[in-house]
């Protein structure tokens, strides 16, 4: 599992280290996590228990967000696609998020 160097944590979320050994190590937790998607500039949004499944141990997914239930994580995306719009003027989430990273963007 890969986590992402800024990780947005919701603001219900509790004990988010905790949260983050349990998802590297496939254990049970009842969060949802913001991924990467593989395609086209995209989040996806998902429970943390179909990380769970045997593709995902050979192809980690980059987290970048983690929030309690389906409603905060979509308001983590918004957050994210505003720093965005706000950044960069566009919405080229996965250059936005990579170039934060690298402290290129703040």
């Amino acid at each position: 599992m890969k986590f992402y160097k800024y990780l947005y944590i919701g603001d219900t979320v509790k004990e988010p280290q905790k949260i983050k050994r349990k998802l590297k190590t496939h254990a049970g937790v009842f969060v949802y996590v913001i991924c990467i998607a593989p395609g086209d500039d995209y989040l996806e949004i998902f429970h943390s228990s179909y990380l769970k499944q045997k593709y995902y141990r050979y192809h980690p997914p980059v987290v970048v967000g983690i929030a309690s239930d389906y409603d905060e994580a979509v308001e983590i995306v918004v957050q994210i696609t505003r720093e965005c719009l706000n950044a960069t003027g566009e919405c080229n989430l996965k250059e936005y998020l990579k170039g934060k990273a690298k402290g290129i963007l703040k």
